[in-house]
């Protein structure tokens, strides 16, 4: 096992930096380009990126050094340490699946909330009870949803577009549904809307009205509507 923990710190690791790296190209501190003063760095899009893979850089560190303390280094390049197997291979392969198309094709393109909820159920109905089935539909939902949103609307000047915001919304709302039936006898199946609905909901407000930052695709199906309904109608009773 740690042996498996060696190579999964690596791989961290290695995603934390080249992020950190990508998002060093954002402005952190206050410039002036142009005779434009840039904003402050506690305004700066950069610093929840930042401090989120600055996070998990720190914790891929702690989990090398427990695996290097704990002999997982000392197996980690031999076959019997690593131990691959077709279910771990099933595992790794199909969330590796999920992660890509929620990073390359949801994020930039479906509504936070919607792909994050959608994100959050997948991974909680794949892989809670560790049964294949649910990991490869899962997997399949999940792909199905990128799939559509990279097919529909590839160039950024469409990200703005609907359609592929209500394909992914059916989607959730299907997976949700049939999760809730197949498992209703399991208490983390019926919290897990609650969770997939608040959670990405109490983060992308947080980002957006509480410290300013850019939050992905502000022009999304739910997001567009509470965006507009805090400034119209909302702040104007606040200022009162």
């Amino acid at each position: 096992m740690r042996a498996r923990d060696f190579w999964a710190s690596l791989v961290l690791m290695a995603l934390s930096v080249f992020f950190l790296w990508r998002t060093s190209d954002i402005p952190l501190f206050s410039s002036t380009q142009g005779g434009v003063k840039g904003v402050e760095w506690f305004n700066s899009a950069a610093i929840v990126p930042l401090g989120i893979f600055f996070l998990m850089l720190v914790l891929s560190g702690v989990l090398m050094l427990i695996s290097i303390r704990d002999g997982g280094a000392r197996h980690a390049l031999s076959a019997v340490g690593l131990g691959w197997s077709p279910a771990e291979a099933l595992r790794f392969g199909t969330l590796a699946v999920i992660f890509f198309f929620y990073i390359v094709a949801l994020v930039p393109r479906v509504d936070f909330i919607i792909s994050s909820g959608l994100l959050i159920t997948a991974l909680i109905y794949g892989y809670h009870a560790g049964r294949p089935a649910r990991m490869k539909l899962a997997m399949l939902i999940v792909a199905t949803a990128g799939a559509a949103s990279l097919l529909l609307h590839f160039p950024q000047s469409e990200w703005q577009a609907h359609d592929d915001d209500w394909i992914a919304l059916l989607l959730w709302v299907g997976l949700t549904g049939w999760m809730l039936l197949t498992g209703r006898d399991d208490r983390v199946m019926r919290i897990t809307p609650l969770i997939a609905v608040g959670a990405p909901l109490i983060l992308v407000c947080a980002m957006a009205f509480g410290f300013r930052q850019n939050v992905p695709n502000r022009g999304g199906l739910i997001f567009s509507q509470i965006e507009y309904h805090y400034y119209v109608t909302l702040r104007p009773l606040w200022r009162e």
